[in-house]
């Protein structure tokens, strides 16, 4: 939740000045939207602080603006998992087993794995050569090096399902390269995406500061929050029938790291338009509504590829609705007008996975307690 009650009493105001760039000499100094320090003795006011163009220093991690990133930032360090943790022996010999799964649930698990392996790739480029970079706010900066680093550990966890069921690699890391519907969502992200990681973007105007705002929702609000979507239903489905029972698990705590990060994504969104009107017109929020029916769209293709045949007591049809319903969603977190009236959901056994209110979304599972330092043995 947004809080803006955590005022301090005001100091002496920071001059913000910018820094050469990596292996540029001092003379080619970075403007103030990459303002990385300060030469001011004056300590920082959290009025100084802003999500992007702040002149605040972004190594003064506190006093706090926005304690809602901070405490996701450590709910996130809670949750933390690695895919090794899980046993992958059932589902080896279930996948071995020519009886074990149909050729449909075969295709299924293979065409999730074949998108899931590059989109989290996608994802921690786009944070770590785009997103960090235009966040001018340090413990919003704090969240995403763990949401980066989290995003790490789901392409580990991909991998580790594909190396533990002996698949053809190359078959599905080149899917993102060769099966269409793969290739038209990440083609679909690749042009938000490259305005963050282009090294001559810069925010500090009207239109770039809509650009930036518009990525951040496609990348937080349709690549995380309804891209990944019918993935996480159908292997969750599967390890509802106690199939695949390890990949299963696995996603179960990546779509719990995936609330966290639509949640972050959210507030970030919701924060940049309070502090930047002007940038919120109507025409952007139409704009916006019609990059999430276009995302609509190319998820329910997914959906149809992955099962073009009834499988798991579900069909490509009942995605239409869910779909339409993941969207209105997202849509009333944003504030634009929704898109698709009387949607409903048509999983309700994913209910309290999607329920964002929830930090911590699984069902039926032990989680896995994770050791901290201090109790690790060194033997």
């Amino acid at each position: 939740m947004l809080n803006f009650d955590d005022e301090v009493t005001a100091t002496a105001t920071p001059v913000a000045v910018g820094m050469p760039r990596m292996g540029v000499g001092s003379s080619d100094a970075v403007d103030h939207g990459y303002t990385i320090a300060s030469t001011s003795t004056g300590r920082i006011r959290v009025e100084d602080k802003r999500i992007i163009n702040s002149s605040a220093d972004v190594n003064q991690l506190v006093p706090f603006k926005y304690k809602w990133a901070w405490e996701k930032y450590l709910a996130g360090c809670a949750n933390h998992w690695m895919p090794q943790e899980i046993n992958m022996s059932a589902d080896i010999a279930l996948w071995k087993n020519p009886n074990g799964l149909t050729d449909d649930e075969r295709r299924l698990v293979k065409r999730n794995l074949g998108f899931f392996t590059t989109a989290d790739s996608l994802a921690a480029n786009n944070i770590a050569l785009g997103t960090y970079r235009h966040i001018t706010n340090p413990e919003c900066r704090q969240f995403l090096l763990r949401q980066a680093f989290e995003e790490a550990i789901h392409t580990h966890a991909y991998q580790y399902i594909v190396e533990s069921l002996g698949l053809d690699e190359g078959e599905v890391f080149n899917m993102y390269h060769e099966v269409q519907s793969i290739r038209d969502k990440d083609e679909f992200l690749l042009p938000f995406i490259d305005v963050l990681t282009n090294p001559e973007f810069k925010t500090g105007t009207p239109e770039n500061d809509q650009k930036l705002l518009r990525s951040l929702i496609v990348f937080a609000c349709i690549m995380e929050g309804l891209f990944f979507y019918v993935g996480f239903v159908q292997i969750l489905a599967l390890g509802r029938q106690n199939k695949m029972t390890g990949a299963a698990e696995q996603y179960q705590y990546i779509l719990r790291d995936e609330s966290m990060h639509l949640n972050f994504g959210v507030d970030v969104i919701n924060q940049i338009k309070l502090e930047n009107p002007h940038l919120w017109t109507s025409a952007f929020r139409e704009e916006i509504r019609g990059l999430f029916q276009k995302g609509v769209e190319l998820e329910y293709r997914y959906a149809e590829d992955t099962m073009p045949r009834g499988v798991l007591g579900l069909n490509a049809g009942m995605f239409k609705e869910y779909l339409r319903f993941i969207a209105n969603r997202r849509c009333q977190q944003i504030g634009v007008d929704i898109l698709y009236q009387g949607a409903t959901n048509p999983f309700p056994w994913m209910a309290e996975m999607i329920d964002l209110k929830k930090e911590k979304n699984f069902f039926e599972t032990r989680v896995t307690e994770y050791q901290t330092g201090g109790a690790l043995s060194w033997d």
